[in-house]
């Protein structure tokens, strides 16, 4: 039988009260605390405590405070990837970050979601995992929606929000998120 942790992070239906979830986020509340309040630049202590928070980022890994996610564990990063300010990830399931990645300003990360049935919804949580590719930038006030995997080499447009699959090489942007053109690509000529 899986512990409720498992199924968290399987993305099946999973009791949020569960004492092992509840402690984990206790955890993660207090890095948090440390580094948004008392740390609040990139100092040794800073760097050890985003090590013990997301022991799963790659070298030179950076966060400006103020930030704030549920575990921390449950998110990876490649290198050289940064957060702005106010960057929120609700990591119930796996954010896989790839390389080379940029979230600007309030950048919202979301696995979390809620059964659609209120009876339900009472004590049931789920989650969906989240992929964003290498060489990405993640335009301010973004919100990224449970589920969704953005590729590689992807623009996102600031207040964007992305509720479906962004394939590589795309600028997106809108509410919902469309792509309007692909990146990387030679400019057509006007005759």
């Amino acid at each position: 039988m899986k512990t409720e942790k498992e199924k968290m992070i399987a993305g099946e239906y999973y009791l949020p009260g569960d004492p092992v979830l509840v402690k984990d986020r206790r955890k993660a509340k207090i890095l948090l605390h440390t580094l948004n309040v008392k740390e609040y630049r990139l100092t040794k202590k800073a760097k050890e405590i985003l090590k013990e928070l997301i022991p799963n980022s790659g070298s030179n890994f950076y966060i400006e405070p103020p930030f704030h996610c549920d575990y921390g564990y449950n998110i990876t990063c490649g290198d050289n990837v940064y957060f702005n300010v106010n960057c929120v990830v609700l990591d119930s399931c796996p954010v896989s970050i790839g390389s080379n990645v940029f979230f600007a300003p309030n950048v919202q990360i979301y696995t979390a979601t809620h059964p659609l049935d209120a009876e339900l919804r009472k004590s049931l949580e789920n989650a969906e995992p989240i992929t964003i590719g290498d060489d990405c930038w993640i335009g301010g006030n973004s919100v990224i929606c449970p589920g969704v995997t953005i590729g590689k080499g992807c623009v996102i447009g600031a207040g964007s929000v992305v509720a479906k699959d962004i394939p590589d090489n795309s600028l997106a942007v809108g509410n919902p998120a469309k792509v309007i053109r692909k990146l990387n690509q030679e400019p057509q000529q006007k005759n």
